[in-house]
């Protein structure tokens, strides 16, 4: 009760104060409006129909976030599920995209619904790939991680297509409660009046379910049914909440853990604090935005801030709440235990043969396309060349990388996009371009290291406690990358033509590469590779175990060391060049481990030639597939690699 009486008395305050910024009219003339007075000057039209709606919108979202979170965390007594590590969130960003571009009538009128097919059909995907048996650890999170950059991916690539709605889908995809009258506060209210049903049913079948399934049936409840019923409910306060304010993250994973950790133990007591602790949550993290955005004059969108205050949270979670039972669930299928010569024959041959066949067939004629096989005139052919190189020498680069930190850390779902060095990469070029100006395609490769590295330190100081453990690891590297993703946002927020650019770059293009450019990169990764290939001893010994490297006279601390150098410059190198490329440093290594490279020199070389490989065919896919039109090689290979490993995912289920 002492904990309502505070947070209760806490809320009307935090309004005060939140109704406040800016330049609000005087309090008697504020009072008058809210009595129901007419609005006269700019500042009273700014109050009632700004703050007011804005505020009312941050507390009705912020009490359906955490309220699903909770019921979701409830059902699956699983403390890391929300709507963004289910996949909801996603799904319902991706259907309203869709529907934007291509219904926008459909969009303006069942908004809502169409949100709510994208949110089912994820969440029942991400379902199906982790099992009945996963909702309560790791792998249900992990397959919501690979649904999430799988969908984000297609919705990036949309965006870019259609760049007459980036500026307004850019914004709304980072999450913004700014409002001009209340129409969406009038929308929403209603629709979200099944919160109330939730409240008053949902406590007795949650607290049978903390028995276990077979518990709750013993007593009588029919666990499918209440299912069918809650997931649903959860899934239309999620869908209503997106259309009308984009995705805001973290709020949903947050407030159920914090409502525990502050002493709400019972299902109903649960439901009903989360409800009253996202709403003050968000009404919070909104002035934070909100505040930003008179110091810097740029918009700064709620979702973004809201993900700032959460990413660190959901580390500190990680740390405290995963358990050793989560690691062995990180195993992905093994495959033929030696490599065949066949195999790496027919790679070595594969990546001149894909890239011959990139560079001379494409479509080409504008009004009717014809399919061309032959070699290109001069002008295509000093434009198309860079690009392959630049591609296949991206692709190695991060499988080089993989390489390196799976058999450091020992842990086979680690890749520099994963732990989030490429974000770390990204957001030191975007913060330089910003900062000093200049094109981002422009900036240089010491800067990219340097984010790469600082992010590649603070993950491993932050992961020794748990001896880096995958499960932690993976999670802390998630959490890192959504934090820096959140600093992005804030950088882009200024919505200028700068901000297209880097949108763009930050889906993995080779767009802007140069002869000069494709040489440095494939100069580097051919240095880089090589150096590795000499270290490979060292990968062999660390990757059986310390104390066995130790035995055999290896000083690990600075093998360790030099190799984890090794593989932030091939990130930073490859980030610099093209931007971040995702699933290629996870997925390389991990084929070539399942075409039986079980030796780490085999391994290095087989993962080279694999993301090489992905990498040119993406970028000829990229090229080709919607001609005239482009997409990203990055958006490509995200979309194939996500493809895979949620493949991997249902095998690893399977087995």
């Amino acid at each position: 009760m002492r904990r309502y009486l505070v947070t209760l008395a806490l809320l009307p305050v935090l309004l005060f104060a939140y109704l406040q910024l800016g330049s609000p009219p005087p309090l008697s003339l504020q009072w008058t409006l809210l009595s129901g007075g007419a609005a006269v000057e700019f500042e009273d039209f700014q109050f009632f129909y700004a703050t007011l709606p804005r505020a009312a919108l941050a507390l009705l979202v912020g009490g359906a976030m955490g309220l699903v979170g909770s019921l979701l965390q409830q059902i699956t007594q699983n403390r890391l599920l929300s709507p963004m590590t289910l996949g909801a969130a996603s799904g319902a960003w991706l259907a309203l995209v869709c529907a934007s571009v291509w219904a926008p009538v459909l969009m303006a009128n069942y908004g809502a619904w169409i949100a709510m097919a994208g949110a089912s059909l994820s969440v029942t995907l991400v379902l199906l790939i982790a099992g009945s048996g996963g909702l309560a650890g790791l792998p249900v999170v992990l397959a919501g991680m690979a649904v999430n950059i799988l969908l984000g991916a297609a919705a990036s690539a949309i965006v870019l297509l259609n760049d007459q709605y980036a500026r307004n889908l850019f914004i709304w995809g980072a999450g913004d409660l700014t409002q001009t009258d209340w129409n969406w506060v009038i929308w929403l209210a209603p629709k979200l009046s099944i919160a109330l049903l939730i409240l008053l049913f949902a406590h007795r079948p949650l607290t049978l379910l903390r028995l276990g399934e077979a518990g709750a049936r013993g007593r009588g409840m029919g666990v499918f049914a209440t299912l069918a019923l809650l997931l649903p409910a959860a899934l239309w306060l999620v869908a209503c909440s997106i259309t009308a304010v984009g995705v805001i993250s973290f709020i949903g994973l947050l407030t159920p853990n914090l409502a525990r950790a502050l002493g709400a133990r019972r299902a109903g007591d649960e439901l009903t604090y989360s409800l009253l602790l996202g709403g003050l949550l968000l009404l919070g993290t909104d002035a934070i935005a909100v505040l930003a955005s008179q110091w810097t004059t740029d918009l700064v969108p709620s979702g973004a801030a809201a993900a700032l205050i959460g990413a660190p949270g959901l580390i500190w979670f990680t740390r405290r709440k995963l358990t050793a039972a989560d690691h062995s669930s990180l195993q992905l299928p093994a495959g033929v235990m030696k490599l065949s010569k066949t195999a790496l024959i027919m790679l070595a041959l594969g990546v001149p043969v894909t890239a011959t066949i990139a560079l001379l067939w494409s479509p080409e004629g504008a009004g009717s396309v014809s399919w061309r096989f032959g070699w290109p005139s001069d002008l295509v052919f000093s434009l198309r060349w860079p690009r392959i190189v630049t591609a296949a020498a991206a692709g190695g680069g991060m499988a080089l990388a993989g390489v390196i930190l799976q058999r450091l850390i020992r842990n086979p779902l680690a890749s520099p996009d994963i732990l989030g060095m490429s974000a770390g990469a990204s957001l030191t070029l975007v913060l330089s371009v910003l900062a000093f100006g200049g094109s981002i395609y422009q900036a240089g490769p010491l800067i990219a290291f340097a984010g790469s590295l600082g992010v590649l330190l603070l993950l491993l100081l932050l992961g020794r406690r748990h001896h880096y453990a995958p499960g932690v690891m993976v999670l802390t590297g998630i959490s890192l990358a959504a934090l820096i993703d959140a600093l992005v946002r804030f950088a882009l927020a200024k919505g200028s033509d700068s901000a297209y650019s880097i949108l763009g770059w930050l889906a993995g293009s080779t767009y802007q590469t140069t002869d000069g450019k494709a040489w440095l990169l494939l100069s580097g990764v051919i240095i880089l590779a090589t150096v590795c290939a000499l270290c490979s001893r060292w990968l062999t010994l660390i990757s059986a175990g310390d104390q066995v490297a130790l035995a055999r006279g290896l000083n690990v601390k600075r093998a360790r060391l030099a190799l984890l150098f090794l593989a932030s410059l091939a990130c930073a190198l490859v980030t610099a060049v093209m931007g971040p490329v995702a699933f290629v440093g996870l997925l390389a290594p991990h084929m070539a481990a399942m075409l039986g490279a079980r030796k780490a020199a085999q391994q290095l070389l087989l993962a080279i030639l694999l993301g090489a490989l992905l990498m040119i065919l993406s970028d000829w896919l990229g090229r080709t597939l919607l001609y005239p039109a482009q997409m990203p090689a990055g958006a490509i290979a995200s979309l194939l690699g996500g493809g895979y490993f949620i493949y991997l995912l249902t095998r690893r289920r399977a087995t």
